[in-house]
């Protein structure tokens, strides 16, 4: 008997333009989390999406438990018991969370959908797992890591013994990734295998036993995690030092940019608000962080202020200027721009070539398009190929470039691109560094602190401590929709923020 559950051999796969696998092998235990690290566009999804059906390799061959197999389709993947939690949700977005579990594997009687045992079942492995969901809520309505723990009871539901998980923490809070770790364990533990797929490299050396890196499509190594450190794993993963330390010289904050007075947002859950009279300002030459646990008024707070949901009572300013009424055009037109927490929904126009999405908010400027309304396609092509340059967006054809089939990374990095060009008196950056490697995190967080240093506001809203500790100069914390808290991050801890995340505390006093 093979000691490797899986066995991913000399396996090439390409794409117009890119080898996106250039003979890679990849060897699972069983029983062992396997972490699969590389920057982005390095073929980590890809190679994971090889194993689990969706795409066929041009050469190579996999194996499970010694055995040649051949995977046509996830079905196939699923018959040899393999699941996977993508990096971006296989999720029906009118469907309830309980229907998106079991669909593919619903249970049957006399031609009856039997959802009580799917939910009985369902509901026992949340309450094992830690991973509380709302069955009953329509994935539309709820929050992207509600959205992550879904795909993580859908493959829990289906009993697979392989288990892979596409960068499954990029939207969890630092409770829930302490949780996830947890679970990662005590899978491994029962005997299953899993394939983890990382950028954060603490992470990594938290819960795996082994790491295996890519880079640019290419096999780099394998090494056991307690024989390594974090900075070789960078260096291998990127090829030279990273500084996992931001380095920002202290804020001189002027004049205020953004000022939010008594904001309210509604909920799309129930009749309590989601944002709940909020009061705060963010000034020119600093960066402002709204820091919480995912699902407390964040979310709602940003649409707010960018124009997607209107306002239920409150104001905005924005350089004096009242703009609480105003579209989303005129608010990106009067200097603001805006980084969004779900790039596919709120982000990019996934069948459109990169160098569109590259001028979405700016098509109809005299730069892009002449008077009567037809687009100037060579200034599109060279804008957007200096962008593409100038951040290192990575794709197989440049700049006409599908954008569905970029990267995760890579397409967070074209949106930060296009978003940084306008040169926007405000930055609204959500989640900015969601899905980035070591270098990329690097140079975005540069790019924040060099436009606070330009003398624009910085409105940073992140569930990554390390981020929200390391890069903003003022924390605000909200809880349940309102702010509760206001931090110096050189004067506070991880405790006290996490205290105040939690509810435990709110403006001094103990709750």
């Amino acid at each position: 008997m093979s000691e490797y559950a899986i066995e991913m051999l000399n396996i090439t796969k390409r794409f117009p333009g890119i080898i996106a696998n250039d003979n890679i092998t990849l060897q699972l235990r069983k029983g062992e989390i396997h972490a699969l690290l590389g920057e982005n566009g390095a073929g980590k999804s890809t190679l994971m999406s090889v194993l689990f059906g969706m795409y066929q390799p041009e050469e190579g061959i996999i194996k499970k438990d010694g055995k040649e197999v051949k995977i046509n389709n996830p079905n196939d993947a699923n018959a040899l018991g393999i699941g996977m939690v993508h990096q971006h949700f296989m999720l029906v977005q009118c469907f309830t969370v309980l229907d998106n579990i079991i669909l593919g594997a619903e249970t049957t009687k006399y031609g009856v959908l039997q959802k009580d045992e799917a939910r009985k079942k369902v509901t026992e492995l949340s309450e094992k797992y830690g991973l509380k969901v709302d069955l009953d809520a329509k994935i539309e309505d709820i929050t992207v890591g509600m959205q992550q723990r879904t795909e993580i009871l859908k493959m829990l539901y289906r009993d697979n013994e392989i288990l892979i998980f596409d960068e499954p923490t990029a939207v969890l809070t630092p409770a829930e990734i302490d949780d996830l770790m947890v679970i990662m364990k005590n899978l491994a533990a029962e005997g299953k295998s899993i394939l983890f797929i990382s950028h954060k490299l603490n992470e990594i050396m938290t819960v795996a036993d082994r790491c295996s890196v890519l880079r640019r499509g290419k096999y780099i190594g394998t090494v056991d995690i307690k024989n390594t450190t974090q900075e070789e794993l960078s260096r291998m993963m990127v090829g030279r030092d990273v500084s996992l330390k931001v380095d920002k010289a202290p804020a001189h904050p002027g004049e205020v940019v953004l000022q939010v007075e008594n904001m309210s947002v509604a909920s799309k859950r129930g009749s309590k608000m989601a944002v709940n009279n909020v009061t705060f300002n963010v000034r020119a030459g600093e960066i402002v962080c709204i820091a919480g646990i995912d699902g407390n008024g964040q979310s709602e707070l940003v649409y707010g202020l960018s124009g997607l949901e209107p306002l239920a009572g409150g104001k905005i300013t924005l350089k004096g200027k009242d703009i609480t009424n105003s579209s989303i055009r005129e608010r990106s037109i009067s200097g603001m721009s805006h980084i969004p927490e779900d790039r596919h929904k709120h982000g990019l126009v996934l069948d459109y070539s990169l160098e569109y999405n590259m001028v979405l908010q700016r098509y109809f400027s005299p730069d892009f398009s002449n008077g009567a309304g037809f687009l100037k396609r060579p200034e599109i092509r060279t804008f957007s190929e200096k962008l593409i340059d100038q951040f290192d967006v990575r794709s197989g054809e440049g700049p006409v470039t599908i954008v569905r089939s970029m990267s995760g990374g890579n397409q967070q990095k074209a949106i930060i691109a296009r978003e940084l060009e306008k040169n926007p008196e405000l930055l609204i950056a959500v989640q900015p560094t969601r899905g980035l490697d070591v270098g990329a995190i690097e140079y975005i967080h540069r790019q924040l602190i060099a436009q606070r240093d330009a003398g624009k506001a910085v409105l940073l809203v992140s569930l990554e401590l390390e981020e929200v500790l390391g890069v903003p100069d003022r924390i605000l914390v909200m809880y349940e929709g309102e702010i509760v808290g206001e931090f110096d991050p050189a004067k506070t801890t991880r405790e006290e923020l996490g205290l105040y995340m939690a509810g435990a505390r709110k403006e001094g006093h103990t709750a």
